[in-house]
């Protein structure tokens, strides 16, 4: 039995803190928030969020973040934006290893969740979380396939037997980056699915919006480091098909008002947050930096920030110049 810590009390962490109590280790839920912790106490509950699923009262809920002191795992599920804070947190706190749930990639830094947390704890052992895994699929224990990856073998395989069970199946990898990379860009990919659907695209263009997202992710990433392969797996086409498709994707419901006319600030405050938003900001400077070309997702930027519209994003990737479809 393993000490495991989740920090974060959104749907996310409430789900992977109920796959961690199924496996019977000792489990603690941190929120940021007095109000938040003391509602889940008394609740044991997020119906917002995860309506009818429902925490034992064996996992702890607390707001005080020592109780991460002496974890075998701390898992940190808290929005892409708040890593850096939270990580701060845990600077005087004793823990093994650090595996990182949030998706994302920080602005204006460049970093991945991973460098952002080393950067803050240079001596953590960080494992990345991340494939298609809705917190309200996990949460009610319907079958899930997740990868956790790390240049530390060791690390990876501890979470992955901290975690792994008959219904949350865990793979492990040694690219980290190309992990982190998938999970973050599929984001922005996921909002432009929302977006086609919103103006009333059909099946054929969802579908060519997937196939080339999924090539812009893995140019970024292979530039970056990453192995090309571990785009065709579950932190790549895996995440990036269910983020596009399914009606639990915050990123797709942002898109689908976007298309239908909305504009981002009052879509964001409709929603809640979306990770989409803040990566695609994170995915132009990175564009830059490695000199590699993103037109879904500087569309998609040049909506969210600069009030462009859908439908004159997708006229204007649709008349690109005509290019072999292999083409780097």
């Amino acid at each position: 039995m393993a000490k495991i810590t989740v920090l974060g009390a959104g749907g996310w962490g409430i789900a992977l803190a109920l796959v961690a109590n199924a496996n019977k280790n000792d489990v603690t839920i941190w929120s940021a928030f007095k109000s938040e912790a003391d509602a889940l106490k008394t609740n044991r509950c997020n119906p917002k969020l995860l309506d009818g699923v429902m925490i034992p009262q064996e996992i702890n809920i607390t707001d005080d973040i020592s109780s991460a002191n002496g974890s075998d795992v701390v898992i940190m599920a808290v929005p892409s934006f708040a890593v850096r804070e939270t990580a701060k947190k845990l600077k005087d706190i004793n823990f093994g290893i650090i595996a990182n749930a949030s998706k994302g990639i920080e602005s204006p830094s460049g970093k991945r969740m991973s460098e952002v947390i080393l950067s803050c704890l240079p001596d953590a052992n960080v494992v990345s979380l991340s494939g298609p895994t809705h917190a309200e699929e996990v949460a009610r224990k319907i079958p899930t396939t997740i990868v956790a990856a790390s240049k530390e073998t060791e690390a990876a395989v501890l979470v992955q037997n901290a975690l792994g069970n008959p219904y949350f199946r865990v793979y492990t990898n040694d690219d980290i980056i190309g992990a982190e990379i998938g999970g973050a860009l599929k984001n922005v990919i996921a909002v432009a699915a929302g977006i086609i659907d919103g103006i009333g695209c059909g099946d054929n263009t969802k579908a060519a919006l997937v196939t080339r997202g999924i090539s812009e992710i893995t140019r970024l990433g292979t530039a970056m480091g990453a192995n090309e392969s571990t785009f065709l797996g579950l932190t790549g086409i895996g995440d990036l098909v269910v983020t596009c498709t399914s009606p639990h994707s915050r990123n797709n419901r942002y898109g689908k008002l976007l298309g239908g006319g909305m504009d981002a600030k009052t879509a964001l405050e409709t929603v809640g947050t979306v990770e989409g938003y803040y990566a695609a900001n994170a995915a132009m400077e990175l564009s830059k930096k490695y000199s590699v070309e993103l037109p879904i997702c500087e569309q998609c930027y040049k909506i969210m920030y600069n009030g462009a519209t859908p439908e004159k994003a997708l006229e204007l990737l649709m008349t690109r110049p005509f290019k072999n479809e292999s083409e780097k």
